[in-house]
Parts: C-alpha cells; sequence; structure tokens
C-alpha cells in the first residue's frame, strides 16, 4: 500500500508504479529532480553501488519512494534481490512463534501515530495487521534475534516505502547485517556504540566534552536504536534520512547524533554542567526544526575529519560488531544472513564472557585479603583461561570454580 492509501498488488514490479513526488523527501527544482531521477536509476539499472551511495547521500537524496523501491534492496546488499525474496515466499505462519511475538503487537497498536495522516480507522487497521505481519514474518525466519521497542519504528518506515514482496528480505538483510547490535539479548552493545559519542566530541570540542562529562550518553538511545524513526515526526524527513543511514556506513548513526550534540553547544553552555538530568532531558529530544540537509552534510565532514580507527575507545568495539563488520559500506554486499547469524553467536559468547568475568571482579573484590590480592589475581587468571578454553575447568578445580562464582557453563 502507497503512503496516499493506494494498495500495491504483488505483483506489481517498481517500473509500473506511478510516481510518488509528494513531499517524500525535500523537493529539488524539476529539472535538477529529473536529470538527478534518471542518475539514480542508471545507477540502480547497472548496480554501481558506489554512485548509488554518492546520489542517496547528496542533496535531496534519492528523491521519492518510487526511486527508492529499485535504490533501498541493492543498498541493503542483495543485488539479485529478486532471488532472494523468494526465500520469504514460504507461508511464514508455519513457522514456530518467536518469544517476542506479543510484545511486538503491543508495539504496533501504538503505530502510525505521526504518518500517514490521511488514512480512515479502517486503513490504520489493515496497515497494522501488514506492519505485525512483516516484523512477525522476519522474527520467524530469523528466530535468534531479540526483538526491541523501537524496532516497529524503523519496520514501519520499510513498509510505506517498499513493495510487499520486497519487505521482509529487506528488514532481514537490515536487522541481520546493519543493525544486529541491537537485537542481540542484551543493551550492552548498543551502550558501547553510545560511548563512541563522547569520544568524537572530545576530538572537536573537548570544552564540550568536559561540560558534559556528568551525563552519560544514553540520550542518544532513542535516536540510534530506531534509526531515528522513532523522534522524527515527519515522514518525508525520515525517508530522506534512511536514504543516508542504508548508503552510509553502520557506524554513521553515531556520528550523526554526536554531530547533533555539536550543533547545539550553545544552548548546552546555558544549562549548568553540575545539572546532568537536565542536560539529559535536553539532548534526549531531537532539535526542531532539524535541518536534514545540513546534517547530513556535516556529519560526513565529520566522519571524515575523525574517522572511528582514530577513536581512542574505537579497539574496544568488539570485531563481531556491526560497527566493524559494516565498517565499509561495501563489506554487506557480500554478506550473508548466515554470516549475520555467525556473527550474532559470537557477540553472544562475548557477553556471556564478560558477564561471568565480572562476576569473577565481584567475588574477588568482595573475598580478597591484602597478602592474598597477587595469589587470588593469578588464580582468577588461570581460572580465566580453562573458561575461555570451554565449558569451565571439570575436576575438583572446576567443582571449586563453579560454588566460588556460580558458573553454570553454556
Amino acid at each position: 500500500m502507497e503512503p496516499n492509501g493506494r494498495v500495491v498488488e504483488e505483483t506489481e514490479k517498481p517500473e509500473d508504479l506511478p510516481s510518488d513526488p509528494d513531499a517524500s523527501s525535500p523537493p529539488l527544482r524539476s529539472k535538477e529532480s529529473n536529470a538527478k531521477v534518471a542518475s539514480i536509476l542508471d545507477a540502480c539499472k547497472w548496480k554501481d553501488i558506489s554512485i548509488l551511495r554518492t546520489l542517496a547521500t547528496s542533496e535531496g537524496g534519492l528523491v521519492s519512494d518510487e526511486v527508492r523501491r529499485q535504490a533501498w534492496p541493492l543498498l541493503l546488499g542483495y543485488i539479485d534481490h529478486y532471488s532472494e525474496e523468494k526465500e520469504f515466499l514460504k507461508d511464514w505462519r508455519m513457522l514456530p512463534k518467536h518469544r517476542d511475538e506479543d510484545q511486538v503487537r503491543l508495539d504496533v497498536d501504538r503505530s502510525f501515530i505521526y504518518y500517514p495522516n490521511d488514512q480512515s480507522s479502517e486503513d490504520l487497521d489493515r496497515r497494522k495487521e501488514e506492519l505485525s505481519n512483516l516484523i512477525t514474518e522476519v522474527l520467524r525466519s530469523q528466530p535468534y534475534l531479540c526483538y526491541f521497542q523501537g524496532y516497529h519504528d524503523i519496520c514501519q518506515v520499510f513498509l510505506l516505502v517498499l513493495e510487499p514482496r520486497s519487505r521482509a528480505a529487506a528488514v532481514a538483510r537490515l536487522s541481520t547485517l546493519r543493525i544486529r547490535d541491537f537485537m542481540l539479548p542484551t543493551l550492552a552493545p548498543a551502550l558501547a556504540q553510545l560511548r563512541l559519542i563522547p569520544v568524537i566530541l572530545d576530538a572537536v570540542d573537548p570544552k564540550l566534552c568536559a561540560h558534559l562529562s556528568l551525563t552519560q550518553p544514553f540520550f542518544a538511545l532513542s535516536g540510534t536504536l530506531t534509526m531515528y524513526a522513532h523522534d522524527i515526526q515527519e515522514y518525508g524527513e525520515i525517508a530522506r534520512l534512511f536514504d543516508v543511514l542504508l548508503a552510509r556506513e553502520a557506524v554513521f548513526s553515531v556520528y550523526m547524533f554526536a554531530q547533533i550534540v555539536l550543533q547545539r553547544s550553545d544552548e548546552l553552555f546555558e544549562t549548568p554542567a553540575d545539572e546532568p538530568e537536565m542536560l539529559h532531558s535536553i539532548l534526549s529530544k531531537l532539535p526542531k526544526p532539524l535541518d536534514i540537509e545540513k546534517l547530513i552534510a556535516s556529519t560526513v565532514y565529520l566522519f571524515e575529519k575523525h574517522p572511528p580507527e582514530r577513536l581512542r575507545t574505537w579497539r574496544s568495539i568488539s570485531s563481531s560488531s556491526v560497527l566493524k563488520t559494516a565498517r565499509w559500506p561495501e563489506q554487506t554486499k557480500d554478506q550473508s544472513l548466515e554470516e549475520g547469524e555467525m556473527y550474532f553467536k559470537k557477540q553472544v559468547k562475548e557477553l556471556q564472557w564478560a558477564e561471568q568475568r565480572e562476576r569473577v571482579l565481584k567475588v574477588v573484590w568482595k573475598y580478597k585479603r591484602p597478602a592474598g590480592t597477587i595469589g587470588v589475581a593469578v588464580l582468577v587468571g588461570v581460572l580465566s583461561f580453562y573458561l575461555r578454553r570451554g565449558s569451565g575447568p571439570s575436576g575438583l578445580f572446576g567443582a571449586f570454580w563453579r560454588q566460588w562464582t556460580g558458573y553454570k557453563g553454556h
């Protein structure tokens, strides 16, 4: 179904769809717009992803939803996307129920608040059913993924832009290869992304970074977690923003929030540094109006001037994080859903190891004695070595380990 309420038949092809110049992105002058659309469609025809990324990032983005229907699948990395879509033509209703489906239903009931705004109650109910089916299909097809609140905001945009046959395959690739860090069992990888923001701020404006030092970067969670779809209320703006977020590296979204903070420096300095709750409140809401084109251009400059590899905490980001497996736009083009699942499982093991290590350190701190501190540290090191090699030490040694740490194995 189109944002204007028109139902799109499953058999329709992108080229059969009417143009959609209804402010789905900032308007360009007609002549410029036509020329850009021709360039985008030409890049799609020849599958020139490099040119397509450049056009998606440039002013006006991909111009219209009609063009996005062809471009977004390519940006997400499935060149022969029709063959990949066949994997999602099976009856997903026959697959086992996903553990998070009850929460999906609750969130979908709160969807389509801001757009489209010209629908009847029957139209909205139909859209909500489509959205629920889309999310459920992806989760049942990729059952290891964990749903998070706000995921429905992202899927809502894909539902409005893409034709029905492309939606599930597109959202699956996005989920597995681009926003996988947010679909793990805990929010730890998402919070690790946020901790890059103060480092970026410090590289550009140390004074502003110091001013915000008492404020944790959790203010950026809603924006980065939902690709800004939860916070931006204008359909044209979020569709335009998705153009660049799909075209650029996964970490670009983090840089974008850092740029938003930098652009608000005057406002932030007006609030005392010793009022972190007030600063958090200010930063957790996007400024209005939000100049999307200026923000994109400024973020591109920020990214090029301070690339991730120069950030002092970049090394602490997991090699299985999407920030590194999608560090370069070309990476996801060649990745499969199976590879995304492999990275997911690696991250889960890392999270389990980190949790166990934290438990050990707490026990050591609780029971340490000045004279035995070095001995305990050595013991922990040895135990940790065995733990990393398998499911934990065995025998009397293992019994002591399990009793001491509460470790139950994988």
